[in-house]
């Protein structure tokens, strides 16, 4: 795929986007904004201050205060998809940007404030999910050898660690706060499931038991919940997901336990891929859509 038809690709889908937030423990929905076009995949800033998303390949910010946008300057990465997350001290951005000699996304880093990218990932497609509570070290789902599995890096490049090896696909791993797990989601017992496995890849555990297709795992800053899209058993296969799907965002104890649906919405892809916990651990932004007449 050469980079004008990826562009086109991710311009597509024919969907309004409302950009929103919940409540995990009451419910209560607040739309924050209407766009005519895609957004996806918002990020909430460590002063709480902002929202970061990314629309047709760039990467914004929306103020909360008055609803301001802007975006961010992000060099020649103009092809950035829906994995990005925020360094823990907020100082920088890591993105998924997909390259213009070969439309393959990597990873690259840039300040959060705007500046030129610095490429992380020699080897493609690689797509961000985590970053180590320590600044260090960044999680990432990637295909190697027809198989996708979970990887680390140094924020510095250099050689991958793999850290997961078993048939089917493993995605999404993110970092708990306290940098002794990685959360991350598989379909290694068939349906797609949430897991959650020590950060040298030791000792996976089964945490989300359901008869549904469970997605991205984000855990709250202060290690207690986490939350996940969930399909519905056979309305998607296991190993996709994809956007304009009924899905319901849902919340359990990191420790495990019994699922709480906080949101029913019309969404799936671009709602919710990377974490996006308010600071004060009880807020979640995401994105629904509604399809054009």
């Amino acid at each position: 795929m050469d980079i004008e038809t990826l562009r086109a690709w991710i311009d597509q889908r024919d969907s309004f986007s409302i950009l929103e937030t919940v409540d995990v423990f009451t419910g209560i929905r607040t739309a924050l904004k209407e766009f005519d076009y895609v957004i996806e995949a918002p990020n909430w800033t460590q002063d709480g201050k902002f929202l970061i998303y990314n629309s047709k390949g760039r990467i914004y910010t929306y103020e909360l205060v008055n609803g301001a946008i802007k975006e961010i300057e992000s060099g020649y990465a103009i092809d950035c998809n829906n994995d990005h997350v925020l360094s823990p001290d907020n100082t920088q951005i890591a993105i998924s940007h997909h390259s213009h000699e070969d439309a393959q996304s990597r990873l690259y880093i840039f300040p959060l404030e705007g500046g030129e990218p610095r490429l992380v990932t020699e080897n493609a497609p690689s797509y961000l999910h985590g970053w180590s509570p320590d600044g260090q070290t960044l999680a990432y789902c990637a295909e190697r050898g027809g198989q996708y599995d979970i990887f680390t890096i140094s924020v510095n490049g250099g050689n991958e660690l793999q850290l997961t090896n078993l048939p089917g696909l493993d995605d999404g791993p993110e970092y708990s706060p306290t940098g002794e797990h990685i959360w991350f989601n598989s379909t290694r017992t068939g349906l797609m499931q949430v897991w959650r496995m020590r950060t040298d890849g030791s000792n996976p555990e089964h945490m989300v038991k359901e008869e549904a297709n469970c997605w991205f795992p984000h855990v709250s800053p202060d290690g207690n919940w986490v939350v996940y899209i969930a399909y519905t058993k056979g309305d998607v296969d296991p190993g996709d997901h994809p956007a304009n799907k009924n899905v319901e965002l849902r919340l359990i104890p990191a420790e495990g336990g019994a699922s709480k649906t906080i949101v029913k919405l019309f969404g799936g892809q671009g709602t919710m891929n990377v974490n996006s916990w308010s600071p004060h651990n009880r807020t979640i932004a995401y994105v629904s859509y509604r399809l054009k007449e």
